[in-house]
Formats: C-alpha cells, sequence, structure tokens
C-alpha cells in the first residue's frame, strides 16, 4: 500500500500539466491547496483460477455463468456512482 501511494504522489509531483496550471493559479495571486482523496480497497482472491467466460457463452439453468465474479457491494455503488447500470 505504501509503495502505491507513494507512486501516486511521485506521479503527481512529476506531472507538468498540474504544475503548469498551480502556476498560472499562482500568478493571479492565489495560494494553491491540492488534496486528493483516494480510497483503495483489496480484497484476497482465491488460490483457484476462474475460467475465462466466453462472448456468446449461454448460462446454465441457474442463470449463473460459471467462472464469473460476483459484483460486490462496492462495485454497485461505485458503478451507480458513474450513472452504469448492470443488468441482473
Amino acid at each position: 500500500m505504501r509503495e502505491l501511494g507513494n507512486a501516486i504522489n511521485e506521479s503527481l509531483s512529476d506531472s507538468d500539466s498540474i504544475a503548469e496550471a498551480i502556476s498560472e493559479i499562482r500568478k493571479e495571486g492565489y495560494d494553491v491547496f491540492l488534496v486528493l482523496e483516494a480510497t483503495i480497497g483489496f480484497n484476497k482472491r482465491e488460490t483457484q483460477q476462474a475460467e475465462s467466460v466466453t462472448e456468446g457463452s449461454v448460462p446454465p439453468e441457474g442463470g449463473e455463468v460459471p467462472g464469473a465474479v460476483p459484483f460486490t457491494t462496492q462495485d454497485e455503488r461505485f458503478l451507480r456512482e458513474l450513472r452504469i447500470t448492470v443488468d441482473e
């Protein structure tokens, strides 16, 4: 997690476009405070590899596709925030 945080911080610090935008704001007489919030979640994967589902495969009688990974409530909430709907 620490490495990921450092990588994100470095990419923001090294961004020429961010530095340029901040410079323009400062030229206009403003102080700049940049605060970003990131939520990073980790879920342990099962050791067994899921079978890949090919396009056009027909789900078995229960309606579930073999090897498909179910959406978590976090996944569903994230998609709703992006205004993306997923058929059940």
